[in-house]
């Protein structure tokens, strides 16, 4: 292993600092909260509940998955690798393989003529923090209580007292639990304390940015300046984001290679194409959509020097790759989220629906494409399955295994029956099979449309009209019934404005947050 990853251990918690710090937040469920005196107890426990208990082989998964030797020797090694690409921003027709005209992503397209593409692939949220939430721990992000900031602001910000809680089990825990290696590089945006940082949460290695881009010491007086971290600690600040992507790239490759005889995860969150947009001189100024072009074109060959060295290690199939986003383009910017309507923030096809690529030679069929709903919530189950476990049974978990679809089966379906678009803490729509209901609400949620006329009950037909522009709802009132039914489930599980869900659980918070700055 390189000599600058020091792997730090999940469940290395000081206890001093955890007993003062750190308590389940009865600012954003009042009444609910733990017994932090065994804190670091109260937590092993419920991951090794949760997971430990889980972490069997399944009977017939590896059987099914991996090859003869695998099924003989049930070795580590044979086990399947995972690395999950996760841009920031990028919209749903930023890429060549989606049907962009101005970025070239030769790479990308090659993974999806090599792979499979998911159309109707969703995130939970239109903004960072919460999308985010839902892809680690498979859950929407109301569930696990991290839809806003502690401030009710979209998501969280430097120096926050909120993030996700250490006692929720993460992706990279199931995996971890399993022998895997695991590594964050990237744009974390989960807390920004130490108890919430990526090495806390099932990662042995992290470096990267723990927050958007443009969250330095301008946008906020009390914001210190733009920290890179290796592992927990800063490492350069104001960091030099010219050289991000390339960076990130260089880490991840490294970590690759250090690994390739043993099972690995490897989540790569970039910091592009968030605004503000930043490429290496390699990249600067050479495409046709600006900054923004350039950044997208920059991670295209990253993702190609990820599947190139793949290949190299001969490794490349039984490693798993999975490229998406968090969210819609911004309507500034230079993104595009065509033929979808709306952007980052809202809750039309724009903000949520996501260019999503998988590959993995042999296993899932070469130069498809699925339509069915799929999600990042169904990343944490599916992985479990592929590992040999299954995630965890002590709690609810709102992604499904979706295997079947990435494996090509036929005639398979969504394991979904019903998908819901929240806008913080506002329940704003519903999609079931192929219709998206928009539910009428009394206010809008964004501060600056406070004067914005009340939004009316809307009822579209996805599969003919992709664009989200012909009301049917007076056509069908008998889907609107159905689907109003299901919001209101909706409603009971995991709340509305103004109404507490009966089984969301409570955000992580730190009586004392600290910047994070170099010393």
């Amino acid at each position: 292993m390189d000599k600058n990853i020091n792997p730090v251990r999940n469940s290395r918690v000081d206890k001093n600092m955890e007993q003062t710090l750190l308590e389940v937040s009865s600012q954003f469920l009042p009444g609910q909260k733990a017994n932090i005196s065994n804190g670091v107890n109260r937590r092993n426990f419920l991951k090794l509940a949760g997971v430990t208990a889980a972490g069997v082989m399944l009977p017939g998964c590896a059987d099914e998955l991996l090859s003869g030797s695998a099924q003989s020797t049930g070795g580590p090694a044979n086990k399947p690798n995972f690395i999950i690409i996760f841009c920031d921003d990028l919209g749903y027709g930023d890429l060549g393989c989606f049907g962009s005209k101005k970025h070239r992503t030769p790479n990308i397209d090659r993974m999806a003529a090599e792979g499979m593409r998911f159309t109707s692939f969703y995130v939970t949220s239109g903004v960072c923090t919460p999308s985010r939430s839902s892809l680690m721990t498979g859950c929407y992000p109301r569930r696990v209580n991290m839809h806003q900031s502690g401030r009710n602001e979209w998501v969280l910000f430097p120096v926050a007292q909120k993030g996700l809680n250490p006692n929720e089990i993460t992706i990279a825990e199931v995996l971890k639990a399993q022998d895997y290696a695991t590594a964050c590089v990237g744009k974390w945006h989960l807390g920004d304390q130490p108890e919430f940082l990526p090495t806390r949460q099932g990662f042995d290695y992290y470096y990267g940015i723990p927050y958007s881009n443009d969250m330095g010491a301008r946008q906020r007086s009390k914001n210190p300046p733009l920290p890179l971290l290796r592992n927990e600690k800063v490492i350069e600040a104001p960091a030099d984001q010219n050289t991000l992507t390339k960076r990130y790239t260089e880490e991840v490759l490294k970590f690759i290679t250090s690994n390739k005889d043993k099972p690995f995860f490897v989540y790569l969150p970039h910091t592009m194409p968030h605004n503000p947009v930043h490429s290496s001189e390699k990249f600067r100024g050479k495409s046709a959509n600006d900054g923004y072009g350039d950044c997208v074109e920059e991670i295209d060959w990253s993702t190609g020097k990820i599947l190139e060295t793949l290949k190299k290690l001969g490794i490349d199939d039984r490693t798993l790759v999975v490229f998406t986003s968090d969210n819609g383009a911004a309507k500034r910017w230079g993104g595009s989220n065509l033929p979808l309507s709306g952007f980052k923030g809202s809750t039309m096809e724009g903000g949520m629906r996501e260019p999503c690529v998988m590959r993995w030679p042999g296993k899932i069929p070469a130069g498809k494409t699925c339509d069915e709903l799929a999600s990042t919530l169904d990343l944490m189950p599916t992985l479990a399955r592929l590992a040999g476990t299954k995630p965890p049974t002590d709690r609810i978990i709102d992604g499904k295994d979706i295997w079947p679809l990435m494996a090509g089966k036929k005639g398979a379906k969504s394991p979904h029956e019903v998908f819901y678009y929240y806008f913080r803490d506002q329940l704003q729509a519903v999609r079931s099979g192929k219709w998206k209901l928009h539910l009428p609400f009394k206010i809008k949620k964004r501060k600056q449309e406070k004067d914005a006329p009340n939004a009316p009950l809307k009822l579209y037909d996805l599969e003919a009209d992709i664009g989200e522009t012909n009301n049917l709802a007076d056509q069908h009132p008998d889907v609107v019934k159905r689907l109003l039914a299901l919001a209101e489930k909706a409603r009971d599980d995991l709340g509305d404005v103004g109404r507490k869900g009966n089984n969301q659980r409570p955000a992580g918070r730190v009586v004392t947050p600290k910047p994070l700055r170099r010393k």
